[in-house]
C-alpha cells in the first residue's frame, strides 16, 4: 500500500503532528521535538471501539507522550472513525446501546460487534506498523497503548511489541480473553472502579489471565471517562522502562 503525508505542523511543544494515508487507512504520526537521538521508539496508540482518530482524549495522550520523546501513531482502521460501515454494523451498534441504556444483557451484542472490528482493525495495524518503522527517525521497540481488544491481539501475534497500556477490559471478546494467555509483554492495566460499561470482576479476570510475568493494575474511582490525568504520566514511565 502507499503511504503518503498530506498535512504537518509543528506544535507549540515542539512536537510534530502529521496526517498520512497509507491506502485507505487514515492516521496521524506525532513525533518528539528535534533531539540528538538516532531514532524515537513507537507507541501506537489505539481509540475503543469505533471511536475516531480525532478524539481529544487520544489526541492529548497522544502529544504528551511524543512530548516525552516517543513517536506515537494512530489509525482510523476498519469500522473506525470515518471508516465506512455495512447496514449490519451500524444496526448491532445501535442494537448495542440500546441493550446497555436498558440493562439488559449484552454479550452476545457485544460479541457481534467488538469480534469482528478486531478482526478486521488487528492487520491494518500490522501494517501501519511494517509502514512507520521504515520511516526515518522511527525505531524499535513498539509500545501499545489504548484499546484492550485489539491491544490483546496485536501483542499476542506481533513480537515487535515490547509493552502495553490497556485501558478497562470489562468487555472483551471471547477469543480475546482466549489469546490474553499468550501475551507475556510486561503491561499495565488502568481500571476505572465504577466503570458503568466495564464489569469490574471481569477486568479483575482477564488481568489475572495475562501470561505476563510483569503486569501491574491499576485502579482508580470514578467512571469511563474519569481515568486521572497522572496514570497519563505514570504510563509515560512505563514505557520508559521497558522501551527505552
Amino acid at each position: 500500500m502507499h503511504f503518503a503525508f498530506t498535512s504537518e505542523q509543528r506544535l507549540d511543544d515542539g512536537v510534530l503532528e502529521r496526517e498520512f494515508t497509507l491506502g485507505e487507512i487514515p492516521g496521524t504520526l506525532w513525533t518528539p521535538p528535534e533531539t540528538a537521538s538516532a531514532s524515537a521508539p513507537l507507541v501506537l496508540m489505539a481509540h475503543n471501539n469505533g471511536l475516531p482518530k480525532a478524539q481529544p482524549r487520544l489526541v492529548a495522550r497522544a502529544r504528551h507522550t511524543a512530548a516525552c520523546g516517543y513517536a506515537v501513531a494512530t489509525i482510523d482502521a476498519a469500522g473506525c472513525g470515518d471508516r465506512p460501515r455495512s447496514a449490519a454494523e451500524e444496526q448491532a451498534r445501535a442494537d448495542l446501546r440500546r441493550a446497555m441504556r436498558a440493562g439488559e444483557p449484552v454479550d452476545e451484542i457485544f460479541e457481534s460487534v467488538v469480534g469482528p472490528m478486531v478482526e478486521k482493525a488487528a492487520p491494518e495495524w500490522l501494517t501501519t506498523l511494517d509502514a512507520l518503522l521504515a520511516l526515518p527517525g522511527i525505531g524499535g521497540p513498539v509500545g501499545y497503548s489504548g484499546w484492550t481488544a485489539l491491544g490483546i491481539r496485536l501483542a499476542a501475534v506481533e513480537p515487535r511489541i515490547a509493552a502495553a497500556g490497556f485501558f478497562a477490559g470489562g468487555y472483551v471478546p471471547r477469543a480475546q480473553r482466549e489469546e490474553a494467555r499468550q501475551v507475556t509483554v510486561p503491561l499495565l492495566l488502568l481500571l476505572q472502579w465504577d466503570d458503568e460499561g466495564n464489569p469490574r470482576q471481569r477486568a479483575l479476570d482477564l488481568f489475572d489471565a495475562f501470561g505476563s510475568k510483569q503486569k501491574t493494575l491499576h485502579a482508580n474511582l470514578g467512571g469511563h471517562t474519569g481515568t486521572p490525568w497522572f496514570e497519563v504520566e505514570d504510563g509515560g514511565r512505563f514505557y520508559d522502562r521497558h522501551l527505552k
